[in-house]
């Protein structure tokens, strides 16, 4: 049995060879062995120095591959790449800053064991310096649970652990705009998926490379797997269309009543204000679903590989999963 880490990097040069060495001395202690780590590089803008320590990496370690992508995709696409290059039969996904933290991993296992397809970790206690990413991460939450029908009692993060089939199945999707809690869900049924709370590290070096435009960038991303925000168009829509109904009623009983009173300029700007921008802004929902089927039919890749490195090789690992049947494809 073969156990695959997939761990995107971004900017992670500094951290990375301790999250690898760590994990895979943790692994070793837990008889999860053999192992492979999946390094994803996701085009940081550090001049190189992530890839030539991920490369460095791959020259010492014979379990480390490692992935360098053409262009920045964001953290869901990357983890995506690298999972189409992983061949265990569990695969796991980790941070690149030991935040997430190689000790907890027993918690994972020992919780899979039970007979789960997906089991998440999450942190009862988080470490976050930035609130923004705070704001970010409680938004994110909470539109999965609204948009995607994720259960309240259901926590989830970047730390987790799945099996081959649910890797299979998700590898599958296209679109570059892909959101892995959104594609897990609606891979398997929700009894067969847990969480484990574990401890939430510091960050060992740097920051996160979440701004309040990535943040908001993934949470768009969900937009792909509901049409709850299009409901949400239909119903506000009709609402709005029987409040002006009432309102315009209301006016012409008054101005049968009181045929002095004259109709206010203000209201009416108000009002014409209001309804232009919520006509505007459901214009916008639209374009955007119409939008991305756009890229989508033009094939807009989810992402990019430069090159795949292995100890010595390049472009020399096996190509398994989504990207095995794509290499096929080509071909024929």
């Amino acid at each position: 049995m073969l156990y695959s880490v997939v761990i995107p990097c971004y900017k992670s040069a500094h951290t990375i060879r301790e999250v690898v060495e760590t994990t895979a001395e943790e692994l070793t202690k837990l008889g999860r062995t053999p192992f492979e780590f999946v390094l994803t590089d996701d085009c940081s803008p550090d001049g190189g120095e992530t890839v030539r320590e991920l490369r460095k990496l791959a020259d010492d370690h014979d379990y480390v591959k490692v992935i360098e992508l053409a262009k920045n995709g964001g953290q869901h696409n990357a983890s995506l790449a690298g999972m189409n290059y992983a061949e265990g039969d569990f695969i796991i996904s980790m941070d690149d800053d030991m935040q997430t933290h190689p000790s907890q991993l027993s918690k994972l296992f020992d919780k899979i064991e039970e007979g789960y397809d997906i089991v998440y970790a999450y942190y009862p206690d988080r470490h976050y310096k930035s609130a923004v990413r705070s704001i970010g991460t409680w938004m994110n939450f909470t539109t999965v649970r609204v948009l995607i029908g994720k259960p309240k009692d259901m926590k989830t993060s970047s730390f987790f652990i799945i099996r081959k089939y649910v890797r299979d199945y998700a590898v599958q999707y296209k679109s570059k705009y892909a959101h892995l809690q959104g594609l897990f869900l609606r891979t398997t049924a929700l009894s067969k998926i847990a969480s484990v709370p574990v401890e939430h590290f510091e960050r060992v070096y740097g920051q996160s490379g979440y701004s309040f435009k990535k943040l908001v960038a993934l949470w768009s991303n969900l937009i792909g797997f509901s049409i709850v925000p299009l409901r949400f168009a239909q119903y506000s829509g009709m609402i709005l269309s029987l409040i002006g109904i009432i309102g315009a009623i209301v006016i012409l009983i008054r101005k049968l009543v009181l045929p002095s009173v004259a109709l206010g300029w203000s209201s009416i700007m108000v009002a014409l204000c209001f309804f232009s921008g919520v006509i505007l802004f459901f214009l916008g929902l639209l374009g955007e679903y119409i939008g991305r089927l756009f890229q989508d039919s033009t094939n807009s890749p989810q992402y990019v590989v430069r090159t795949v490195y292995t100890q010595g090789c390049e472009d020399a690992a096996p190509i398994t999963g989504q990207a095995a049947a794509d290499k096929e494809n080509i071909k024929s």
